[in-house]
């Protein structure tokens, strides 16, 4: 059965870890664990330059999860971040259908603040997911963590659908 509407849309961002979901899609345990497996996403981290760790934790919608961290290089520019590892892990196992993304980081692999996703890696997920139901959630602990639609974090953004438009 496919969620009118209203379901598709029932999420209500609060601060400080409360989710709520009609058809609790991501519930706030799944939400813990997608962060728990994100700070264990940290410590593959390859960061020799900067020493600043970022781990992702990224939900299908079939409720699987592909983790990624941040690789470094010399030349800086084949740099990889935390997000789109998690993305290109799952994409090169055939995955195409996401529900959210948990990311975390932090100096020496601290998390002091949160971690959100730079523009190459927000116009990845938006290559990937539908932006106004894709959830990004920024933490700081299991219990500390903010919640965004993507749309939000990339408002205008570019995707796939602007070059099937026909006028």
């Amino acid at each position: 059965m496919k969620p009118d509407k209203e379901q598709v849309h029932s999420l209500i961002r609060h601060e400080k870890g409360e989710l709520l979901a009609k058809n609790e899609l991501v519930s706030r345990s799944v939400i813990r664990n997608l962060i728990r497996e994100a700070i264990l996403a940290m410590e593959n981290a390859y960061i020799p330059y900067s020493n600043f760790r970022v781990g992702s934790a990224l939900l299908t919608a079939k409720q699987k999860i592909y983790t990624g961290c941040n690789i470094e290089n010399a030349a800086l520019t084949p740099t990889n971040c935390a997000e789109r590892t998690a993305f290109y892990n799952a994409i090169s196992d055939g995955v195409r259908n996401f529900a959210a993304i948990a990311i975390v980081g932090g100096n020496d692999g601290i998390i002091t603040d949160y971690c959100p996703p730079c523009g190459v890696c927000r116009q990845v997920m938006r290559e990937f997911v539908d932006p106004h139901r894709f959830l990004v959630i920024l933490a700081k602990s299991e219990e500390d963590y903010l919640v965004y639609f993507l749309e939000e974090l990339l408002p205008l953004g570019f995707g796939p659908d602007y070059l099937n438009k026909q006028d």
